[in-house]
């Protein structure tokens, strides 16, 4: 998804070259989480802008550092939270969604502000 590029004077790093994309600044308070989810329709990438989150991609849980990245396949269950531990109040993350970008295109499986429902999606 990264393609480096080197140059005389340092590198730069680009994320999408003519693609359909979104991209987000996504901050999430300091214990807070968002919802598992999955997307039909786009993959995402995010990169950790601060310490202090945890992602969860299928089956893997990952603690990030500033600058870490993660790809998040199309249909693939993922959330991410803050540390409740944290000294900061809130921790940001960059979100590349590459696809058709819908925000109902959510199926929620587990949501801790009562979003989701018994069939997966609200």
């Amino acid at each position: 998804m990264i393609k480096t590029t080197l140059k005389p004077w340092g590198k730069f790093d680009q994320y999408a070259l003519n693609e359909k994309v979104t991209v987000k600044i996504i901050t999430v308070k300091k214990g807070g989480i968002l919802s598992l989810q999955s997307h039909k329709n786009r993959k995402e990438f995010w990169v950790a802008l601060d310490d202090g989150l945890t992602a969860v991609v299928g089956n893997k849980k990952i603690k990030l550092k500033k600058g870490e990245t993660i790809n998040v396949p199309k249909k693939a269950k993922h959330r991410i939270m803050a540390s409740k531990t944290m000294k900061a109040k809130e921790a940001r993350f960059l979100e590349i969604a590459y696809g058709n970008f819908d925000e109902n295109d959510i199926v929620r499986y587990d949501d801790a502000y009562g979003r989701a429902d018994k069939g997966g999606k609200k």
